[in-house]
């Protein structure tokens, strides 16, 4: 192995997960190339919309940002590995219940960043639901349903 790889061992939604990986890759470069997981998507390559956000030890990430060095040893979770089985996370329920979704592109990110809200905040107001999640960007405009999805996995969460 070159200095200018490394071996990662970590968790990937629930697994234990090994990978050599070049030190400058990111983390969704080595979810895509190497786990075949697209669910996080690299848009701007700059950690300004969100649609490659992952969850490390419980924390949204930009995935094109956070290099995949630094998942060693954490817990990787991807929006592959919401649900159980053939059930949907009640987030994702709440997302297509609401419409919450165009073309799609983002709605990984935002279904992340929903759950880590109302892991922190189960039944946030519209402006905390705003704030937290302006970090995710929406290029067809669905931001009042996302809102809504938010507001219906609250209440989904509490059942």
């Amino acid at each position: 192995m070159s200095a200018a790889t490394r071996t990662i061992r970590f968790t990937l939604n629930g697994a234990p997960a090994t990978v050599d990986i070049g030190t400058h890759q990111s983390l969704v470069e080595v979810l895509q190339q190497r786990f075949d997981l697209f669910g996080a998507r690299e848009s701007c390559a700059q950690g300004l919309c969100g649609c490659c956000t992952v969850l490390v030890d419980g924390k949204a990430v930009s995935g094109c940002l956070f290099l995949a060095v630094f998942a060693d040893g954490a817990q990787v979770e991807t929006v592959e590995h919401l649900g159980a089985g053939e059930r949907l996370d009640p987030v994702q329920e709440a997302f297509i219940e609401a419409g919450a979704f165009q073309c799609g592109f983002c709605t990984p990110g935002f279904v992340l960043m929903t759950r880590q809200l109302l892991d922190e905040k189960p039944d946030p107001s519209d402006a905390e639901i705003g704030h937290y999640l302006s970090g995710n960007l929406c290029r067809c405009g669905t931001y009042p349903q996302i809102v809504e999805a938010v507001r219906l996995a609250a209440k989904k969460r509490k059942a």
